[in-house]
């Protein structure tokens, strides 16, 4: 009989493949418990300390169960563990030491932690071993499902690894059904990505894309937009694998983490990055990397995947771009935003993006919730308030059982206490708004989290210009570009162009934190006055830009920088700086009278008056002029003459031609409005006003005062004498470029045209046209008013009643009416109301009233636009 065949031995039933379990005992005890049941449930046995009492001393006992056991397990936290006396080292590395060289190991560290520096340095040998498998975890669940899953997949590399001659590698570990796709399976709708969606899909398809970066701030929906790219994607590739990397905070462990998702195990001594290239050569991989933001330096490891893995393409989702050869970054934008609730209509509001993801996630939450006409208003302005961030319009959507939408909308002065979920199966650095962001700066460098706080002066968009200048002499400020940058790479900061000028922004629950941190800073005083006065500096520089052709650029740069104007000025005022101000605020006249902004600035000077600190001469005149020409423009402000005139005198003192002539103009239009109207008085004051200014120096205020006199002219009975004035401001202000001058002159005109009886539509319809390019939303009034009484005085009731209600809806969105045009359109009104047409009259004015804005414009310009 001859000798058996060698072969491998045979095991009887009881002898099952034996788990060696290290770990220190108290401070991982559940984790202990919880990597037994997983070693059980594979029908494995686990070999472990403290199974069962043994008369043999420590040492020896944990020495004999390594000798008899096919696998180690080291899970490691932050305790060193014990030395025994007469030792040097612990028995948790003693266990490593003895494991046999070729006894496969895996490695789990629990995170986060705070390691003893014994501890660190095992784990730094075990690293360099290069023998192991290195896993993070962080929770006991995460632990058995890790431990669970790569001793299956370990299991089915040995019987590869069985069948063949030669040793194990990765060639012969890498089988696809060992490893196959664990795609993270999306609990709710991807709602407004379907554009994203499709534009990575694209980019995909493309075999010159390798690496695709989903780069945004936290909450922005990376995450779930790489889910949804990866269940949809098809073509060109073979497999698509999800790496998530929230867990790892070592750069070293995202390339391990990579393979053990593909099912490639370290074997031998080649880098793991040349295994995994002859494991997948030959296979169209789509490779997802998930949260890199905190692995940064790893992006070096995926260049040399790139040359190791010729047919693999990464999506790839950070905070921060990887800033690697050949990258694409796409910009996770907020979600489209609904329109003005005030304008648009409930289907307009409804299809935005944001209110589509408030709706479904408040379903979730509330079934039995719908969007009416009563709260589609709160829930627009609930996502305008969130700019179309996801995780705070859900989070904030998840309130809909407490809270209804006008009540939460009433509590998002501070946004960061509402926007907390409990959901226990989201990560705890997204279950709040403020940990999401928390968790992005822990990743700046030191220069840029001083940076991030020092910002928090900003209450809106800001330029280079004004960081430099609130950061001018801080010791971390060196390379402010370098350090802004980090910010904008960390998507801490937004980067965009207004008025050809680069801007940055933060989102609200990004600003509110900074804005925190930054009031907590004890040279706050310091910084806001310098804050202060960069904005200062600002206006005096946009102010002269403001006439002229120059008007729309400077328009829009004040619009960038509005909300800083404010609270600029807001803090020089409370700490008695008011001269500054005041002087600021008269420069930029112009800008709150075109923007509608009349009544804030109004309620500054009145704050200036009160605030109770000696003021210039001049100052007081500004505030009491400003304030005075505002309450013409409001219905019923008792206009005080005396405080006009006496501003007269102290612009006249202070030898301020411009300033005397502009409060002579509002003494001029107060005239006109008392009991008798004083048309001869006005009309000297007003030609005094002219004589003091020349359209060389000033030529937008000198048009203003040109019309002022023409609308006297018409007011007294001489429709002729204002429209010959009329169009001589017209003609000079179109050689000029002044758009604003234009667009009242236009109104002015047409009101004296209707003085003689003839109707000019065209006319308000291109002030209508020029307020709508300008956003004079106070002048979208006069429009709508000119235009409805064109078509009274052609007997177009139903036209002239919705024109009029319209501009009432018009007039109530800014709070202004100038008293003059009441007395200009009011007469059509009173006539209407009179006649044996009320009825229908007041019908349409109602109709009018409730139009969405959008719709009152098409309804205006397409009457200007009829034949005649």
């Amino acid at each position: 009989m001859s000798d058996p065949v060698p072969g491998p031995p045979i095991r009887t039933p009881d002898q099952r493949l034996r788990i060696f379990v290290s770990s220190t005992l108290k401070e991982l005890e559940p984790e202990r418990r919880a990597a037994r049941a997983a070693i059980e449930r594979l029908r494995l046995a686990p070999v472990m300390f403290e199974l069962g009492a043994r008369p043999h001393p420590p040492q020896r006992l944990y020495r004999a169960y390594l000798e008899q056991s096919d696998v180690f397990v080291g899970i490691y936290w932050q305790s060193y563990g014990w030395i025994a006396p007469g030792d040097e080292v612990s028995g948790l590395e003693d266990e490593y030491r003895l494991a046999p060289a070729d006894m496969p190991k895996l490695i789990y560290l629990k995170q986060p932690a705070e390691r003893e520096e014994r501890l660190g340095r095992l784990l730094a040998r075990i690293r360099d071993d290069g023998t192991a498998s290195y896993t993070p975890f962080s929770s006991t669940r995460q632990l058995a499902t890790l431990l669970q899953a790569d001793l299956a997949t370990l299991l089915a590399e040995r019987f590869d690894a069985s069948r063949t001659v030669t040793a194990a590698t990765a060639e012969t570990a890498d089988d696809p059904a060992a490893a196959p796709e664990h795609l993270p399976v999306p609990y709710t709708p991807a709602v407004g990505r379907e554009h994203d969606v499709a534009t990575l899909l694209r980019w995909l398809s493309d075999d010159t894309e390798r690496v695709i970066t989903l780069v945004g701030p936290g909450g922005m929906g990376k995450s779930r937009l790489a889910i949804e790219v990866s269940h949809a994607v098809r073509e060109p590739f073979d497999r698509v694998t999800f790496v998530a990397l929230e867990h790892v905070n070592d750069p070293a462990e995202v390339v391990p983490s990579i393979a053990r998702e593909l099912g490639v195990r370290v074997a031998g001594d080649r880098p793991l990055t040349a295994q995994l290239g002859v494991a997948r050569a030959g296979r169209r991989d789509l490779i997802v990397l998930d949260s890199f933001e905190q692995v940064l330096p790893a992006a070096a490891d995926i260049v040399t995947l790139l040359d190791e893995m010729p047919d693999a393409t990464f999506l790839v989702t950070s905070r921060a771009r990887l800033r690697v050869r050949g990258e694409r970054v796409f910009d996770v934008d907020p979600l489209g935003l609904p329109p003005d609730p005030a304008r648009a209509s409930v289907d307009a509001i409804t299809q935005s993006a944001a209110v589509r993801l408030f709706v479904d996630r408040a379903r979730a939450a509330d079934p039995r919730f719908e969007v009416t006409a009563e709260n589609v208003e709160g829930i627009a302005r609930i996502c305008l308030a969130l700019e179309g961030v996801p995780l705070a319009i859900e989070l904030a959507a998840a309130r809909i059982r407490a809270l209804t939408p006008s009540a939460m909308l009433g509590r998002l002065d501070r946004v960061l206490p509402l926007l907390v979920t409990a959901a226990r199966d989201i990560p705890e650095r997204q279950r709040t708004i403020q940990a999401t962001v928390e968790w992005s700066i822990q990743l700046l460098s030191p220069e840029a989290r001083a940076l991030f706080v020092r910002l928090g002066v900003f209450t809106g968009d800001f330029s280079l210009d004004a960081v430099e200048a609130v950061t001018a002499g801080a010791p971390w400020a060196g390379d402010l570009l370098g350090t802004l940058l980090e910010l904008v790479d960390g998507s801490l900061l937004r980067q965009h162009a207004d008025a050809g000028v680069p801007l940055y922004s933060m989102l609200v629950p990004v600003r509110e934190i900074a804005t925190a941190r930054f009031q907590a800073e004890p040279d706050t005083e310091s910084v806001r006055r310098a804050h202060g006065e960069h904005y200062l500096r600002l206006a005096a520089e946009i102010e002269p830009l403001l006439q002229g052709p120059t008007q729309a650029v400077a328009l829009a740069r004040l619009d960038a920088e509005r909300d800083n104007l404010r609270a600029a000025y807001r803090h020089q005022i409370s700490v008695g700086a008011v001269d500054a101000v005041a002087r600021v605020v008269w420069r930029l006249f112009l800008y709150w009278w075109i923007r509608g902004q009349l009544p804030e600035a109004k309620a500054w000077m009145e704050d200036i008056l009160a605030a109770g600190v000696p003021l210039r001469s001049h100052t007081r005149a500004i505030a009491m002029g400003l304030s005075s020409w505002v309450s013409l423009w409001q219905p019923g402000t008792e206009v005080d003459l005396g405080r006009i005139e006496w501003s007269v005198a102290l612009f006249h003192a202070v030898g301020d031609r411009l300033g005397e002539a502009g409060a002579l103009t509002a003494l001029s239009i107060a005239s006109t409005a008392t009991t008798p109207p004083d048309l001869e008085r006005a009309e000297a004051l007003q030609r005094r006003a002219l004589e003091l200014v020349s359209a060389r120096e000033h030529p937008t205020f000198e048009a203003v005062f040109r019309n002022a006199l023409g609308t006297l002219l018409q007011t007294k009975g001489d429709p002729d004498g204002a429209i010959a004035i009329f169009d001589g401001v017209l003609a000079d202000a179109r050689r000029t470029g002044d758009r604003f001058v234009e667009s009242i002159t236009l109104a002015n005109s047409g009101w004296a045209w209707l003085a003689r009886g003839e109707p000019r539509p065209e006319l308000f319809a291109r002030h209508l046209e020029l307020s709508l390019q300008l956003g004079s939303e106070n002048s979208i009034g006069y429009a709508l008013e000119g235009l409805a009484a064109c078509a009274a005085v052609e007997h177009d009731i139903e036209r002239a009643g919705v024109l009029f209600g319209a501009s009432e809806t018009a007039r109530l969105r800014t709070g202004l009416v100038d008293q003059r045009a009441d007395r200009t359109y009011r007469p059509f009104i009173d006539r209407m109301l009179a006649s044996d047409r009320a009825v229908e009259f007041e019908s349409a004015r109602e109709r009018g009233r409730r139009m969405p804005r959008p719709a009152a414009l098409e309804f205006a310009l397409e009457y200007a636009g009829a034949p005649r």
